[in-house]
């Protein structure tokens, strides 16, 4: 960690797939190579200031899982050495190494899952209204924080440039089918009890993330990134408080800080002061540590 940081990357000669807010996405030989940036982005919009070493950070935590979930369900991904990267890409070795995952290129399946395991969010301010989360009721007298009876599902849309869309089950399946839905339910509440328990051992408590699907040759793979401070919330287990804002280790720092400011979360986005910046980073890197035992 440490190096310089990288808000954009260009690789000379290699086609661009697609710039996402925090990956820049190419296509090699069909397959693809992910770069993540150390762009940050909140409430949909990419903030002009980046978080140095976010994208080995995230890159390190979603190899770590990809490797750690092969039990549950194959993923995307192919390697992470750069050693092992088509002999094209060797010339930007620099700007590769520690961020770049080789991945298998798939059709992606257009429905985020999301999991939650406690009511934080969005979800807690639907339960304060309702009483329910996207059509699923929840006991009476929960806190803000509280751990839920049992993980829930509640995937949404996943739409480019616009904000997703909360779905229920039942338009999960008129969208995809009942078949392919009842499968992402299955895999994404397997995936998360298991980070869960895993993280919960090393004093991280994941409240919510999310997953995301491809299919390849009809095979239904994990893809995308998985389980890091970008995709998920971390709380520190021995902070955890229901009844109040937990502390995190994700860019929900972030969010609290432009929320804070009074921004109204259209662009352009403003910047970060360098103490939100060093705090964010901290954040990220003290999740990489117990969860994957490396710095």
């Amino acid at each position: 960690m440490g190096e310089k940081v990288v808000y954009q990357t260009d690789l000379e000669g290699i086609p661009l797939f697609k710039r996402g807010k925090v990956r820049d996405i190419y296509e090699i030989n069909g397959k693809l190579l992910i770069v993540a940036s150390d762009r940050i982005s909140a409430f949909d919009v990419i903030l002009p200031t980046p978080i140095p070493d976010k994208g080995k950070i995230l890159t390190a935590i979603s190899c770590f899982w990809f490797k750690k979930t092969t039990h549950i369900i194959k993923n995307h991904l192919i390697t992470c050495d750069v050693d092992d990267f088509p002999k094209e890409l060797t010339k930007f070795r620099e700007k590769l190494e520690g961020r770049s995952m080789l991945v298998t290129k798939t059709s992606p399946i257009p429905i985020e899952c999301v999991v939650r395991g406690y009511l934080a969010g969005s979800a807690w301010k639907e339960y304060e209204r309702e009483g329910e989360v996207q059509g699923l009721k929840l006991p009476s007298g929960l806190k803000k924080g509280d751990r839920l009876p049992h993980p829930i599902f509640t995937p949404t849309t996943k739409e480019e440039g616009k904000h997703d869309r909360p779905l229920t089950f039942n338009e999960v399946v008129e969208l995809i089918g009942e078949e392919k839905a009842e499968f992402l339910k299955m895999v994404s509440l397997k995936l998360y009890e298991f980070a869960r328990n895993y993280a919960e051992e090393r004093g991280i408590i994941i409240s919510d993330t999310k997953f995301e699907f491809g299919e390849k040759d009809g095979e239904i793979i994990l893809i995308d990134e998985l389980l890091t401070p970008d995709s998920s919330r971390f709380w520190p287990k021995e902070a955890w408080t229901p009844g109040k804002e937990q502390i995190s280790f994700d860019k929900q720092f972030v969010r609290d800080f432009l929320e804070n400011i009074g921004w109204d979360k259209t662009p352009p986005a403003p910047t970060l002061p360098p103490e939100v910046v060093d705090k964010t980073r901290e954040k990220y890197l003290e999740a990489l540590r117990r969860l994957t035992g490396s710095e």
